[in-house]
């Protein structure tokens, strides 16, 4: 399953990799651009509405929002950049690396929930899409906006790597510039009421810092997916650092301007509030988000599409899927994702999104896996022509003790849960924060680390990936 030697690079060019191998001579990029793809992509409105919560919910005081913010995406981000760093030294989308941890069918149960998780967000965000554009243009009604919103998110997603980034790349540019903007007209309404709003609470200070950590982890099973095209010599170092300040600047910025908007005027509707204070900007704002959410939903088919195939073609190793199947794949989700879409409640999302974060459960113990088998045990290096091998080569088809680790991770985390569903037995252990996330994160990095320097890895011995990848 090696690269096509036919891919072509242009923008407008669909794609004709799917999930294999993307050899040197096809590669290309600078790590400039996954500064902008990552800022942009947060600078969306799920953000805004998520920065206005640590107001809105978690009643916390101005300057202990901006605190908690800034503190738990500068944390997370650190996981999305690690993950994201391994694209040019590996060479393959992130769930077709899982197998190098967990066995060529054992990466089975983590691409599963992946796939939910992207198409759970595209189904969620077609719909945004369509209030969003009802709202800028009333004579638009909302199943008519939701249909349009998914068809053009799939086109983007079907297009691919390229223009994704190209997209981005120009977006940050008019999203970065508007919120700008848009900050400036809202600070001269910052009374010095808005400072004595709310309190510091140290459970509602963990508990938005966790949201946004978590923010910045779920977009960790993609990452790699949108650096995979970077020349073997970008290196480490600059795939990190470029992936890490936009994802975490980006988010910031937005969360940020949330939380203003919601503080100056006293609302209770993020969104509300910043077409209100904005006057006709406003709808300028609305506007250049409905494009973020169509970009971003795109980033969202994409991802699950390559997971579906990666799942797929498990059981077909010598099928090497091109673009021809990307395609059809991405027209059936669009199907299924809009007639669900039309189908959901309209507390669809936010029903979701209670999901979405408890999932974190199943995240936590997956990226604590991936980073500590790439980067302490196989230090960076893992054989690519092995990963994709069909009896799974020096990997395996079941990695038996890294599931079992994955599982333990999982069951760890429960009596700290802290969710609307259901209450752990020590879930009050930080006044009610939900620690759950953090300690199957700590608890499955641990334990993986020990039991899988003690038997050793199949892959220590070898040369870097970078000459691996070609054999």
């Amino acid at each position: 399953m090696m690269t096509n030697p036919a891919n072509d690079n242009s923008v407008l060019t669909i794609e004709s990799n799917s999930i294999e191998y993307v050899a040197p001579e096809n590669r290309h990029g600078k790590p400039a651009d996954l500064f902008t793809l990552w800022f942009c992509t947060n600078v969306a409105p799920l953000a805004v509405i998520s920065g206005a919560t640590s107001v809105l919910i978690f009643h916390l005081d101005l300057v202990s929002a901006i605190l908690a913010i800034a503190a738990g995406q500068f944390f997370g981000a650190i996981f999305h950049a690690l993950t994201s760093a391994q694209g040019p030294l590996v060479g393959v989308p992130q769930m077709i690396q899982s197998r190098a941890q967990f066995g060529r069918y054992g990466s089975l149960l983590v691409v599963g929930f992946t796939t939910l998780i992207y198409l759970g967000f595209f189904v969620s965000n077609i719909i945004l899409a369509g209030k969003t554009l009802h709202t800028a243009a009333p004579f638009v009604p909302v199943h008519v906006g939701t249909v349009l919103g998914a068809v053009l998110a799939t086109l983007v997603g079907v297009i691919g790597y390229h223009f994704i980034h190209r997209f981005n790349k120009i977006g940050a540019w008019f999203m970065g510039g508007a919120l700008v903007v848009g900050m400036v007209m809202l600070i001269p309404s910052l009374d010095a009421s808005a400072f004595h709003q709310g309190h510091f609470d140290l459970a509602n200070w963990f508990a938005m810092f966790g949201l946004c950590a978590v923010w910045q982890i779920s977009f960790a099973p993609y990452t790699s997916d949108y650096s995979r095209y970077m020349p073997a010599t970008t290196g480490f170092a600059k795939t990190f650092a470029f992936t890490y300040f936009g994802t975490s600047l980006g988010t910031i910025f937005a969360f940020l301007f949330g939380v203003l908007a919601v503080s100056t005027g006293h609302a209770t509707d993020a969104m509300e509030a910043i077409r209100t204070q904005t006057g006709a900007f406003g709808y300028v704002l609305i506007g250049l988000f409905l494009i973020n959410i169509i970009g971003h939903n795109g980033m969202n088919l994409y991802g699950g599409v390559l997971s579906i195939i990666t799942a797929a073609q498990t059981f077909r190793p010598h099928w090497v899927p091109g673009r021809q199947v990307r395609i059809l794949v991405s027209a059936l989700l669009l199907v299924a994702s809009t007639v669900t879409a039309l189908w959901a409640s309209s507390n669809f999302i936010a029903i979701f999104l209670t999901a979405i974060f408890a999932m974190r459960i199943v995240l936590a113990p997956w990226i604590a896996i991936n980073l500590v088998d790439f980067y302490l045990i196989n230090h960076r290096r893992y054989r690519v022509s092995e990963i994709i091998s069909s009896n799974g080569g020096m990997y395996g088809s079941v990695n038996i003790k890294a599931l079992a680790i994955y599982v333990f991770g999982i069951a760890i985390q429960v009596p700290f849960m802290e969710e609307s569903f259901f209450h752990g037995p020590w879930a009050s252990i930080l006044g009610g924060a939900d620690v759950s996330w953090m300690v199957g994160l700590v608890a499955t990095a641990l334990t993986y680390y020990v039991l899988a320097s003690k038997s050793g890895s199949p892959a220590r011995c070898h040369s870097p990936a970078a000459a691996q990848a070609s054999e």
